[in-house]
């Protein structure tokens, strides 16, 4: 069926024209904000050619069509719904948050600010897994230019992660990014000491009007550096407010700069820390003493978690882990838990006898094998439901042998095949424990559900 075709079938199915308030885009799903969910038809919806799933999540109806194929319906569906591109766009996101609730919402701003800053952590990740190969193996000798050029490379993203979050967060809080920038170079700047390599050294002391400001720096941290782009945030859509036109590009930055810096290192900085370092002690109190139990629940419920949205909220506590202790524990736990979908949805496809089943629950699991999850879960798994718990059954039993291996990532982003590539550096047994928590999750997830099995709709 063409794009076109699936268009026009979908809009009278979704309420008509006026029943969409904008949609959108992601590599997988077309993502509708409605004004009733209600009138939406998931049932026949997902009787469409082409269509791998239906489900209400996040303030918005989102229906998968999968990688290339959801771009074309996009175009057909944003022609034949009237919506213009760009205004569509622009509205598409307050009218999500308009719909979400606080978690929610809390947890999709998290995602919106860590998730463009991937890229730079997994490169980082995989230089410094390069740069341990060449010191182990000794490939090169321990001052080549290799070794000075490799290190520089790879720590880089983390010395500058605050100027990196300070970035973004400034784009999803409304404030200018370039401000968020200069907020994030005045808490890594070289007057500080370096946090990221500080070691034993104490800081110096500078009294300022009365405040004694500790001169260290927050390079690598992520608590910090949000805290201080929101405060900023709020200074300067207030003062833009108040400042005269005639004004504003001088008077707005300097102040907003100048106060944000202020409280950044005197008050927004070490509670962050603060707050940041109660969390990795919680962490690592739970890791260190559950042991494989808290793998096991990690596991068993991350999926659940999944289906919220909230788990995009987890990238800021991963990157405090990597800044903190410099590797990341949780990202394997989560990658046992997508693969066991995977392994729930090839149950799925060799005992189902429907063909459009099968048609789904392949390619789905596949991809869920390749750490994307949402067409299994919501096309595949919750749809019959067992096989969703069989899932589950899989996710915490590699979850548990992940922890109990200890299994760490030096990178987050990746999951399931993928993340071989971030947990190859930090050595072969790391390696070979990951592929079998991998094998375990899979497996144990594919006889869960068979033995449960499922029960299929007749049409």
């Amino acid at each position: 069926m063409q794009p076109k075709e699936i268009a026009q079938q979908l809009l009278p199915l979704l309420g008509g024209k006026e029943n969409i308030i904008s949609a959108t885009h992601c590599a997988t799903r077309l993502r509708l904000v409605l004004k009733d969910d209600d009138q939406a038809q998931k049932a026949e919806i997902e009787e469409i050619e082409g269509v791998k799933g239906a489900f209400l999540s996040s303030g918005q109806f989102q229906i998968i069509f999968g990688t290339g194929a959801v771009n074309k319906v996009y175009a057909a569906f944003a022609q034949e719904a009237g919506l213009n591109d760009a205004e569509n766009q622009a509205d598409h996101k307050e009218a999500i948050q308009k719909k979400m609730n606080p978690i929610a919402r809390f947890a999709r701003t998290l995602s919106n600010i860590f998730v463009p800053i991937i890229p730079a952590i997994v490169a980082s990740g995989l230089l410094m897994g390069l740069l341990g190969m060449l010191r182990t193996f000794e490939w090169v000798a321990p001052d080549s230019s290799w070794i000075v050029l490799l290190d520089m490379f790879s720590s880089a993203a983390f010395i500058i992660l605050p100027i990196l979050i300070g970035v973004s967060a400034a784009k999803e809080f409304g404030a200018n990014p370039y401000l968020g920038a200069v907020i994030g170079g005045i808490m890594t700047h070289p007057a500080l000491l370096n946090a990221w390599a500080q070691g034993t050294a104490q800081p110096d002391y500078l009294n300022f009007i009365g405040f004694d400001i500790a001169m260290i720096g927050y390079q690598g941290t992520v608590i910090p550096v949000l805290l201080a782009v929101y405060f900023m945030s709020k200074i300067e859509k207030n003062l833009r407010k108040v400042v005269p036109h005639a004004l504003d590009l001088i008077v707005t930055p300097f102040v907003t700069v100048i106060v944000t810096g202020f409280f950044a290192l005197v008050i927004l900085g070490p509670l962050g820390n603060m707050v940041g370092d109660g969390i990795t002690t919680i962490l690592n109190f739970v890791y260190n003493y559950g042991g494989f139990v808290a793998g096991l629940l990690f596991g068993g419920t991350y999926s659940l978690i999944v289906i919220t949205g909230v788990h995009h909220s987890f990238h800021a506590i991963e990157a405090g882990l990597i800044a903190s202790i410099g590797v990341n524990y949780l990202l394997p736990i989560w990658s046992m838990a997508n693969v066991a979908q995977g392994g729930a949805g090839l149950a799925v496809f060799f005992k189902s006898k429907r063909a459009k089943t099968k048609e789904l629950a392949l390619p789905s699991a596949l991809s869920a094998f390749l750490g994307i999850t949402e067409p299994v879960i919501f096309g595949v798994n919750l749809r019959y439901r067992r096989p969703f718990i069989g899932a589950l059954i899989g996710g915490a039993l590699g979850g548990s042998y992940v922890v109990f291996t200890n299994v760490v990532a030096n990178a987050y982003g990746l999951t399931g095949i993928p993340m071989i590539a971030i947990v190859s550096p930090l050595g072969t047994i790391n390696l070979v424990n990951y592929l079998i928590g991998f094998a375990i999750a899979v497996t144990g997830a594919f006889v869960a559900t068979w033995i449960l099995g499922f029960k299929e709709e007749d049409k």
